[in-house]
């Protein structure tokens, strides 16, 4: 699968789809690609499809209007981001390589702090480059945080908001193929979720939250991002959270 990729995203109209269905939450259809691109609907189901051959996205069929038996209409064609394990590189970086060789380096004895606190700052650098504010409501916050993260070409979207627990699915979190071939980096995964939520929730301060991340390592599923979020004692929640 390694060259397919490769030579979809080497083509700029096939790249600017794959980043529309990035940007997209949850499933798109060929209508809606279409009008995000500005072309016709079979030139959008065309470069869709070329997607999907590359192991870019996965194609599958649903019901869009939300009616069941007879009368409810065939079930439309929908393509979906496929879970990203392997980074698309020319020539290959060895990135994983180099963090290994780096945290390799740190003292076994707060290794895992100093990962986490190098993934915190990441975090908030994606949210600054992403141009996210803080806001005071939290499921407005992690939601603003996903469309910071699509706004950057990585598909995220908000599952669930039960009081200071929270659920992001993500297939292809900006770090997952980092952490496939390097688990060691799962801590600067996570760090990096605790500073994007830092910077998108008024008063939430990264080292209170926590972060656990499942299913990162499998293939065939969305990675999920479990946050609790601690506010608790946190600051007053409208305050900025400006560093």
């Amino acid at each position: 699968m390694a060259r397919e990729p490769l030579d979809a995203v080497a083509d700029a109209d096939l790249r600017a789809a794959l980043l529309v269905a990035r940007r997209h939450v949850g499933s798109i259809t060929a209508d809606e690609a279409a009008f995000e691109l500005r072309v016709h609907r079979n030139v959008a189901r065309s470069r869709l499809d070329r997607l999907a051959a590359a192991g870019l996205l996965e194609v599958t069929h649903e019901r869009r209007t939300g009616r069941d038996g007879p009368g409810a209409g065939r079930p439309a064609k929908v393509y979906r981001v496929a879970p990203e394990l392997e980074a698309i590189e020319f020539p290959p970086r060895h990135v994983d390589d180099l963090v290994g060789a780096l945290a390799d380096q740190l003292p076994a004895e707060g290794r895992e702090v100093a990962l986490r606190r190098a993934g915190e700052q990441f975090g908030r650098q994606l949210a600054a480059a992403a141009g996210l504010r803080p806001v005071a409501d939290v499921a407005r916050a992690l939601e603003r945080a996903c469309g910071a993260v699509r706004s950057l070409g990585y598909q995220a979207s908000l599952t669930s908001v039960e009081g200071d627990h929270a659920v992001i699915s993500t297939p292809t979190c900006p770090l997952r193929p980092l952490v496939a071939q390097r688990r060691e980096a799962v801590d600067i995964d996570r760090g990096m979720w605790a500073g994007l939520v830092e910077r998108g929730l008024a008063g939430a301060q990264a080292e209170r939250i926590e972060c656990e991340t499942d299913d990162c390592f499998d293939e065939e599923a969305s990675c999920r991002v479990v946050l609790r979020l601690r506010l608790q004692d946190a600051s007053a929640s409208g305050e900025t959270a400006s560093r």
